[in-house]
């Protein structure tokens, strides 16, 4: 918690790495965004704690799961992204061009 406090508070992005299916409670503030101005800066609260927030901050969160299913809730506060390809998806994907092209 202490390296994300500070990476909110100072810009740098952050790289959360072998995510489960299902995320901490207390970064629910970070995903929804819930800044505040304080004495005229922005700031959010974690935990028990109010930070300064950055707006250069980026938050990276990624997971090993194959396919992962997240709950709707988490799925609407951040933008999922799938890197994961397989020849067959590649394959797949080729076809379905292919098919569209010619009809």
């Amino acid at each position: 918690m202490r390296t994300l406090e500070n990476c909110i508070q100072f810009g740098t992005p952050l790289l959360l790495e072998n995510v489960g299916e299902e995320l901490d409670p207390s970064l629910e503030p970070l995903l929804l965004k819930q800044t505040f101005k304080q004495g005229g800066v922005e700031c959010i609260k974690l935990g028990d704690r109010v930070i300064e927030y950055s707006a250069d901050f980026r938050f990276y969160i990624t997971t090993r799961l194959k396919n992962p299913h997240y709950l709707p809730e988490v799925a609407t506060k951040v933008s999922l992204l799938n890197f994961m390809i397989t020849p067959e998806g590649l394959e797949d994907q080729l076809l379905g061009i292919v098919v569209a092209k010619e009809r």
